[in-house]
């Protein structure tokens, strides 16, 4: 019998994985295949572009605000998270959203104002956002993405092209079946560590449920069903988020007898 060899895509595919390992904040496996300064770079390319299209809000109250709770979060980051040079900006959009990019950039929909109405509730929300960055979501997806197409790549090698279908499958399970509920894991960590940050940084954490039941009522309870979102079920959230907050109440406390009493407004 003629011993099989492993083709160079598989060889390679397997390399990458096997360096690519990592672990997030809340202890989850991962893999990561693109490096922090490249992200980086990523992040600051797309704020450069959102800064110069003409779409940032000329309110300075709203980005004192906004600076005021990024800042109280920043400082209780992990030491390379909160050494980064931070940057936030407000844009001039009625959906209520937020984001932060990789290399610490944070832009805040003027729409979010309307569903976050205190400095608790927007702090769950940037903080949600800096969880994501803080457990390298984005270099996860940017991974994921790279390593669905290199497996592909490599089907197709050992199958000598012969069966295209397998491919179709392939790809399609890569998207409902392993992509999608991963974007769904990220954001229930998101949501630990937002409300772990708050609390940290002497924000309410009670907050966290309290600007997701303004959203479910904001938005109608509009949404896609819940096997092929990338976000949680709203009510289920707002579940979870409810029944940790008490477990997180002396955290809040002892920030704010220890003087991180944010005053944002």
């Amino acid at each position: 019998m003629r011993a099989i060899r492993p083709s160079l895509p598989i060889v390679l595919l397997l390399s990458a994985l096997l360096a690519g390992c990592a672990t997030t904040p809340t202890g989850r496996n991962q893999l990561i295949l693109v490096d922090d300064a490249a992200m980086d770079r990523m992040g600051a390319t797309a704020f450069d572009q959102i800064k110069t299209s003409g779409r940032l809000a000329n309110d300075p109250a709203a980005s004192r605000y906004v600076r005021c709770v990024a800042d109280a979060l920043v400082r209780v980051l992990p030491t390379h998270e909160r050494q980064q040079a931070w940057e936030v900006v407000v844009i001039q959009d009625d959906s209520p959203n937020a984001f932060a990019l990789p290399g610490g950039k944070v832009g805040v929909h003027t729409g979010l104002f309307k569903v976050a109405t205190s400095q608790d509730q927007l702090a769950a929300v940037i903080g949600h956002e800096m969880g994501h960055m803080v457990s390298r979501h984005a270099a996860e997806r940017v991974s994921q993405r790279f390593a669905a197409e290199a497996a592909m790549q490599a089907v197709n090698a050992a199958t000598g092209g012969e069966r295209q279908q397998l491919l179709g499958l392939l790809g399609v399970g890569a998207q409902a079946g392993v992509l999608l509920p991963f974007s769904r894991q990220h954001e229930v960590e998101a949501d630990v560590l937002g409300q772990r940050y708050m609390a940290l940084a002497g924000f309410n954490p009670e907050g966290a449920p309290a600007v997701w039941e303004n959203m479910i009522r904001a938005t109608g309870g509009n949404r896609p069903p819940a096997w092929l979102s990338t976000h949680p079920d709203p009510a289920s959230r707002v579940q979870a988020l409810r029944a940790s907050a008490p477990g997180l109440m002396p955290t809040y406390q002892q920030a704010r007898a220890a003087g991180r009493a944010p005053n944002c407004r």
